[in-house]
């Protein structure tokens, strides 16, 4: 591969004159430009970004860490991302924790030695002062997407409003028990419980929580669930991956969906329209956190000067659907 010295003895002129012209450095005479310029096409030369980061210039690449690389809406999510960056010139590097802190702090490491310019992340543990100040310890732009994390720069749905609104739409359908099926750590939990505890402050006697994600136990706990409470029961899945495994497990038992169990996910994906019964599910604006996410961290690298933290929320919406509408 030919160097960026290599160029230079070809087009007669300095290696830094080359290195401006290959920086977009318009003081540079136009013909020197278009002479080194046509030189590096017909070699094919190629920047060695790690040396670029080891001189202290932009690399141009944004590394994105995600929670879950085989949930369909972050694989959207990254799309969206991509193509922003790619609009100005950024490309990026993908990581996946699989909810694991500590696949995550090895992922900000691989981050720190490729030296990107900038960070999109979805953090696993978002809410715990070791994991704010890992982060700052990497001192690059950093946006949290998908979650609010206080103190840093971040674009989220508020995933508490979701669950509230959720929580409520189950009610309205004439639900009478309730399963949340994740973690009550999830945001999505505090406000599916806020609203029924609003409406019934004993709505817990009548309430299961699944965390497991073994189709056979959660098989089980359903089984106890629908005969300890006989009436129409209300599930909200944390996202719409969990929304089917769950909609499986209920036709194999043979319950009747939306009739005997109301069922709503999350994240909207895809899929929702195309199964039977169709998935009622929550809808994030995945592309316009994406977009924003992207512009907020490249202001971030511009104006490294610029400490103010920007919280970002956007508004997600309920998608009824065929698995929990009753009534039509």
């Amino acid at each position: 591969m030919i160097t960026m010295t290599e160029i230079a003895k070809l087009t007669g002129v300095s290696q830094p004159t080359v290195s401006r012209v290959l920086n977009g450095n318009q003081a540079v005479n136009p013909e020197i430009r278009e002479r080194v310029l046509s030189c590096v096409k017909e070699h094919g030369y190629q920047p060695n970004v790690m040396a670029q980061s080891l001189a202290g210039s932009k690399t141009h690449l944004i590394g994105v860490i995600l929670t879950d690389i085989s949930n369909a809406f972050f694989a959207d999510l990254v799309k969206y991302i991509e193509q922003e960056a790619g609009r100005s010139g950024y490309r990026l590097i993908l990581f996946n924790t699989n909810y694991d802190p500590e696949q995550e702090q090895k992922c900000l490491e691989v981050v720190q030695r490729y030296r990107v310019d900038g960070l999109i992340v979805v953090p696993a543990q978002e809410e715990t002062s070791g994991w704010k100040a890992l982060i700052r310890s990497i001192h690059i732009p950093v946006v949290v997407i998908t979650r609010y994390a206080k103190g840093l720069d971040c674009v989220y749905t508020d995933h508490r409003e979701a669950g509230f609104r959720v929580g409520c739409h189950l009610q309205e359908q004439g639900c009478e028990s309730y399963i949340f099926f994740g973690n009550k750590a999830d945001k999505k939990y505090e406000g599916f419980a806020e609203f029924l505890e609003g409406l019934d402050p004993v709505f817990r006697n009548r309430f299961t929580n699944i965390i497991t994600k073994d189709s056979t136990a959660i098989e089980k706990e359903l089984e106890t669930h629908l005969k300890k409470y006989p009436g129409r029961t209300g599930i909200f899945a944390y996202n719409d991956r969990r929304a089917l495994q769950f909609l499986g497990i209920l036709q194999k038992m043979g319950v009747e969906v939306p009739g005997r169990a109301a069922l709503v996910g999350f994240d909207n994906t895809y899929m929702c329209e195309y199964l039977y019964p169709t998935l009622s599910s929550v809808s994030q604006p995945n592309e316009a956190m994406a977009v924003k996410a992207f512009k907020l961290l490249l202001h971030k690298i511009e104006q490294p000067e610029d400490s103010h933290v920007e919280d970002w929320p956007m508004e997600a919406e309920l998608i009824p659907r065929e698995s929990s509408l009753i009534y039509r």
